[in-house]
């Protein structure tokens, strides 16, 4: 049967380059269902889009996380190619990535701009030091080597986006969802594509710091959450060192004299290794409810590839 390809561009205020976007991508994938998502645009960006011959819906919760909650819960495909409204990214390496997903097997192929043109053409220093920071952050706690975390250009495979349970509400969705593929084992390949930084009056919705915070604090969220052990197990190890930096003095002055000349700092020392050692009997808890959590994850991917293989 002939195979599906939804092309989704989630959109907020992009009047300058949504026109040329649609058009582009409706050359380079005759066949596909180009939708634009308008999060409350202010600037005719939906119109614009119809016109061009897009599909579009609204989204009235704000927010680039919100929109592909929504893309992903009423779209039906069996290939999603996401794609920013800016105009940075090129169309010419669009087949490729869904030729990936419908016959490689992948199941999120990331447009990997920091290997590519990137650092050359965003005129942001701190987005590009934000974009390092964050790569070298999930690579670590995760074992990876993906280059570029935050791309907004992303194929996936249907079981991925139909999994998949969106939590985040803004800019940090990105790096959320790489988490998630890495969390859950799905197929990832990387693919270099030439960026090129917005074209003059088109403006960047990312706010360096307050998105930044967002995506910093997301990280440390999904690493407690999809990690617990080796989270839990990294404070307690802080507490416990602290708590023989304050300690052993204290111990080293007992046995010279026979009394306990800082009682204050002892009880403190005493109360972070009880607190370190509830730290860790957390941790291996919550490994073993991560464990099942995943057990429960595959049944119900295998659940989902039984029912769409039977629908086909």
């Amino acid at each position: 049967m002939k195979k599906e390809i939804a092309v989704l561009i989630p959109c907020y205020n992009e009047s300058k380059t949504i026109e040329k976007v649609v058009k582009e991508y409706k050359k380079a994938l005759p066949e596909a269902k180009i939708y634009v998502y308008d999060n409350n645009s202010t600037d005719g960006t939906g119109e614009i889009a119809k016109k061009a011959g897009a599909i579009v819906k609204a989204e009235h919760r704000q927010g680039k996380g919100n929109v592909v909650r929504s893309m992903f819960r009423d779209i039906e495909a069996d290939c999603y190619l996401m794609i920013d409204g800016d105009g940075t990214y090129p169309a010419d390496v669009a087949r490729k990535m869904c030729d990936m997903v419908l016959d490689g097997g992948v199941d999120m192929v990331v447009g990997d701009r920091l290997s590519s043109t990137y650092f050359k053409e965003n005129k942001r220093p701190f987005h590009n030091v934000g974009n390092r920071t964050v790569r070298f952050l999930i690579n670590m706690i995760f074992r990876s080597h993906i280059k570029d975390i935050m791309t907004g250009y992303r194929a996936f495979s249907r079981d991925f986006v139909k999994t998949y349970p969106v939590l985040s509400k803004g800019f940090e969705i990105e790096t959320e969802m790489t988490i998630h593929a890495l969390d859950k084992n799905f197929y990832i390949e990387e693919i270099p594509v030439n960026y090129k930084d917005r074209e003059e009056g088109s403006e960047s919705k990312l706010n360096t710091v307050s998105d930044g915070i967002k995506v910093i604090t997301t990280i440390a969220r999904l690493f407690e959450e999809h990690k617990p052990m080796l989270f839990f197990g990294i404070v307690s190890l802080i507490l416990l060192g602290i708590a023989l930096i304050m300690g052993i003095p204290v111990l080293v002055e007992f046995f010279q004299t026979g009394e306990v000349l800082r009682f204050p700092t002892l009880i403190v020392a005493g109360l972070l290794i009880v607190i370190a050692v509830l730290m860790m009997v957390c941790g291996i808890i919550l490994q073993v409810v991560v464990r099942k959590h995943k057990e429960m994850f595959e049944i119900n991917l295998n659940n989902l590839k039984i029912i769409s293989g039977g629908a086909k």
